[in-house]
């Protein structure tokens, strides 16, 4: 598996941010993530990049613990984060280049790489704008642009499509849908189209636990729409 949690559990103080929650994602799945604010979505999402450590329980990725074993972990994942943090007095190519070479990334074949994930990302006419020039939106492709670019095998995405406009919308579901082909993606929205448009699997945690993990298809054998699900289940 690409993405194993077991028992997984966050406290902070007498708050129990998510409480034994596990599940796991093989290569190529797409999973949408789903759950009201507060959920632990985030929190779940931090832990597997390593950003937090877990109270109890375990998670690996890529075969490895991320608790034990936090640098193979990291260097599998590729990661956007809710609040996606970018250098703004930096142009995009530039940025691209510098975050290739703390991958360890050089030479004719970071910049090859840097020129394709900027085709991938709709971003050849921005490439050479400073990140503080661009809209929101082009800021949110800088960073998918920048989760993919080592060529990760898991992809973990927090609300990736944040600010986008429809025709953004499109591009970028196409990005994450081929990305999605040969690697494992976990990513988190509100939008249930988006789960719709891209998952064949969905993920719903409410209060800190999972309260449900199937496939759209069997959501669709039960009578039920995702989105009357995801109501019945958070309230």
């Amino acid at each position: 598996m690409s993405i194993t949690v077991t028992n997984l559990t966050k406290v902070y103080g007498s708050q129990r941010a998510i409480d034994g929650i596990s599940f796991s994602l093989k290569k190529g799945e797409i999973v949408g993530f789903l759950g009201p604010n507060g959920a632990g979505k985030s929190t779940t999402m931090k832990i597997l990049t390593g950003y937090l450590k877990p109270t109890d329980g375990a998670a690996r990725v890529s075969d490895f613990d991320v608790v034990s074993q936090p640098m193979p972990a990291r260097r599998s994942i590729g990661y956007l984060p809710e609040h996606n943090p970018l250098y703004l007095d930096m142009y995009v190519t530039e940025f691209l280049l510098f975050s290739g070479k703390l991958y360890g990334m050089s030479g004719a074949a970071l910049n090859a790489r840097v020129e394709e994930v900027i085709a991938m990302c709709g971003l050849i006419p921005e490439k050479r704008k400073k990140i503080g020039q661009l809209s929101k939106g082009y800021r949110q492709r800088v960073g998918l642009a920048q989760s993919f670019l080592h060529d990760p095998q898991v992809l973990i995405l927090d609300e990736p499509t944040t600010g986008l406009d429809p025709n953004q919308l499109q591009e970028i579901r196409e990005v994450i849908r081929t990305a999605g082909q040969d690697k494992t993606v976990l990513f988190s929205t509100h939008i249930m189209q988006e789960v719709e448009a891209l998952c064949d699997r969905v993920i719903i945690i409410n209060k800190g636990k999972v309260v449900n993990d199937s496939s759209l298809e069997d959501l669709r054998q039960s009578g039920r729409s995702l989105e009357e699900t995801f109501r019945i289940l958070t309230q």
